[in-house]
């Protein structure tokens, strides 16, 4: 990486009141992305040698825990407390209590485990908003094009078409939740554009739209008298029929200490969110603590077949100084509202609004030819010209994005007066496990929903149609796992699939050493197993 200038040189040479020139015409977004985009790094990706996906591509970090050992075998399973309900959901951010609303909803008895704390989950830091198709200049079909075309048109269409003729329904879900969203003068929904959308079609809170979404949800949630919530019950493994192809249930572990539950259930529904805690390819991320891919891993080891393992989104406005803000992000909606990027040298380099893979990799570029910001702490960046967009709405940044004011303070940095530097931050995973429109995994007895499921976003994700995910499809799959038929169910619960796995390891010729979920980031995790006194 070339060396660009100073932090102290570039503040001094920054100028609020100038007019930067039009950024140069994007004549190649392939080439960008294939030179700098970090899903396009071939050092540090590997071939998966076992399961579903055997001779597919994924980072080292990923593939390590897929072909990984699990951590129990039937011998640890005698004796152990066994819980029966209809619908196990697993994951308590928000695809995990939209699931489970829906399937309390139609009558099932719903148990929600959760890792942490019940709203423990990349969705409260999900600022940006929830895209929905509800202007008069817009429509279904536009919000549908946009998610294709952004995506590269690797996204599942039935499972786009699905998403976005939820969009306006969703809304109106949530609003009759509680959940609150800014209004124009006239009072109706406020909607902001985005990059790589065609209208204004995000609707928000504020910048904390997640964290709101999520207050009305938790509340639903524990106010359901047929849900019941277990938290810090992490998810050691699935259980399987006698022959280890049907999903029949789970062993919860607990991060106090206690020892594992068994919980058999009628269906099951992961919603265990992302792996931006594995830190690929070295960069900060967003996510929350928790966000250690362990539904990926329960969902392969059982054989359920996964895709885009090698597709993930770098938000391109994490913050880089001070360094305790990395992985702190700046909403989009603040490039949405008019701020620009601007490189060392006080020049506008890709247009704001071009899709985040595309607007990243220009980012990298940039750093990497020498036209990045360089803090004495370390890092690399560009501005976000914060500074310049409040000169141009006074007032703007104080009313439509506090989280931004808030964070910088702390930081003792006034985005209203000085531009605020940054990076790219990974942030999401586009793949997961192939779902249908109910949410069901190849697996029989199995569904996924939110961030863990995969097949909507393709090679890369737009603003807001992650939280417009969460609650379309945990809701779909709530409502097909609570009305799903069933037979008689299993004569026992079983480890048959870990059997099968250990076997496939073996005989592919890999270790047995290595074992997951990780449950926690490396940096965390105590020197014992968590759930066992």
């Amino acid at each position: 990486m070339k060396r660009g200038l100073s932090l102290q040189a570039a503040l001094a040479a920054y100028r609020a009141d100038s007019e930067p020139a039009p950024p140069p015409e994007l004549i190649d977004p392939d080439a960008l992305l294939t030179a700098y985009h970090p899903d396009y790094l071939r050092d540090g990706i590997a071939t998966l040698a076992v399961g579903p996906n055997t001779d597919a591509h994924c980072p080292r970090e990923l593939a390590d825990l897929l072909q990984a050992e699990a951590y129990i075998d039937e011998v640890d399973l005698a004796g152990v407390e066994v819980t029966d309900t209809d619908v196990l959901v697993i994951g308590g951010g928000g695809a995990g209590c939209a699931a489970a609303l829906a399937a309390a909803e139609r009558g099932a008895r719903v148990l929600l485990a959760t890792k942490m704390r019940l709203g423990d989950s990349n969705t409260v830091m999900a600022e940006g908003g929830i895209q929905a198709a509800i202007e008069p200049d817009d429509s279904v079909q536009q919000h549908l094009q946009d998610t294709l075309r952004a995506g590269h048109h690797a996204g599942d269409p039935a499972l786009v078409a699905a998403l976005v003729g939820d969009g306006p329904e969703v809304i109106r879900w949530l609003i009759r939740q509680g959940m609150q969203f800014d209004q124009t003068a006239s009072g109706d929904l406020h909607t902001r554009r985005a990059g790589g959308i065609s209208a204004p079609r995000i609707v928000h809170c504020r910048d904390y739209t997640g964290l709101e979404m999520m207050r009305v949800l938790r509340e639903a949630v524990t106010q359901h008298r047929g849900i019941e919530v277990w938290s810090q019950a992490p998810a050691v493994e699935l259980l399987s029929n006698e022959s280890g192809r049907k999903c029949v249930g789970a062993v919860l572990g607990s991060l106090d200490g206690q020892k594992l539950r068994i919980v058999r259930a009628r269906s099951v529904i992961l919603a265990t969110g992302g792996i931006g805690r594995l830190h690929l390819h070295g960069f900060p991320t967003s996510n929350h603590l928790g966000a250690t891919g362990d539904g990926l891993v329960l969902a392969y080891r059982m054989g359920a077949k996964l895709c885009d393992l090698d597709s993930f989104q770098y938000h391109p406005t994490g913050l880089v100084n001070p360094p305790y803000l990395s992985g702190k992000l700046v909403t989009e909606g603040v490039r949405a509202a008019g701020a620009l990027l601007l490189n060392a040298e006080g020049r506008r380099f890709i247009d704001e609004l071009q899709p985040r893979d595309v607007v990243s990799a220009a980012i990298i570029r940039e750093c990497r030819e020498g036209r990045g910001i360089h803090p004495e702490t370390g890092g690399v960046g560009v501005w976000l010209d914060t500074a310049r967009l409040e000169r141009g709405q006074p007032g703007l940044i104080e009313q439509q994005f506090p989280k931004l004011l808030a964070r910088s303070r702390i930081a003792g940095i006034d985005p209203r007066r000085d531009p605020v530097l940054v990076y790219p931050t990974l942030h999401y995973q586009n793949g997961g496990a192939v779902i249908d429109v109910d949410g069901a995994t190849t697996v029989a007895g199995l569904y996924a929903a939110g961030e863990v499921a995969g097949g909507i976003h393709g090679h890369n994700r737009i603003m807001g149609n992650a939280l417009l995910e969460i609650i379309s499809f945990g809701r779909r799959a709530g409502f097909a796992a609570a009305l799903a038929e069933h037979d008689r169910g299993p004569k026992k619960v079983t480890l048959e699939h870990v059997n099968q796995a250990r076997r496939a390891l073996t005989l592919a010729g890999l270790p047995l050493t290595r074992r997951a979920p990780q449950m926690l980031p490396a940096y965390t995790a105590p020197g014992k197993d968590i759930w066992k006194a």
